[in-house]
């Protein structure tokens, strides 16, 4: 296990329902679930390395959450594999997600908390 899993590993996002607190705002948090998989461990050791995201171990499943945005990049996370990661197994790899994903480009899929940030990277002709 690496530094950056242990570290890590044991954080629990979840609460008891009674200790939820209820607001009246709008989150601009996103994330990613995985079933744990060697290519989901790669990818939690890259991102925990990254300032500002969680990564929770769970027994079959893995979590990473951020707030604002979050950047996977293809390249670190094929160093991390040994082997080439792309945009599409990357999505293969990842069960759910909230947040609105965007494939930037060849080498990076970003997930946005905030819609109107997503919206400059999306193409949308309303013709």
């Amino acid at each position: 296990m690496t530094q950056a899993q242990t570290t890590h590993h044991g954080d629990n996002i979840f609460v008891p329902l009674k200790d939820v607190k209820f607001e009246d705002t709008v989150s601009h948090q996103c994330g990613v679930t995985m079933n744990d998989s060697v290519e989901a461990r790669a990818i939690a050791e890259v991102m925990a390395a990254k300032p500002g995201i969680r990564v929770t171990y769970m027994p079959a499943l893995i979590r990473i959450d951020g707030e604002g945005k979050i950047v996977f990049r293809m390249e670190e996370i094929s160093e991390a594999l040994g082997r080439p990661m792309t945009p599409h197994l990357f999505e293969i790899s990842t069960s759910t997600h909230y947040g609105r994903m965007v494939m930037v480009d060849d080498n990076t899929v970003t997930l946005f908390g905030d819609m109107n940030e997503a919206m400059e990277y999306i193409k949308y002709d309303n013709k």
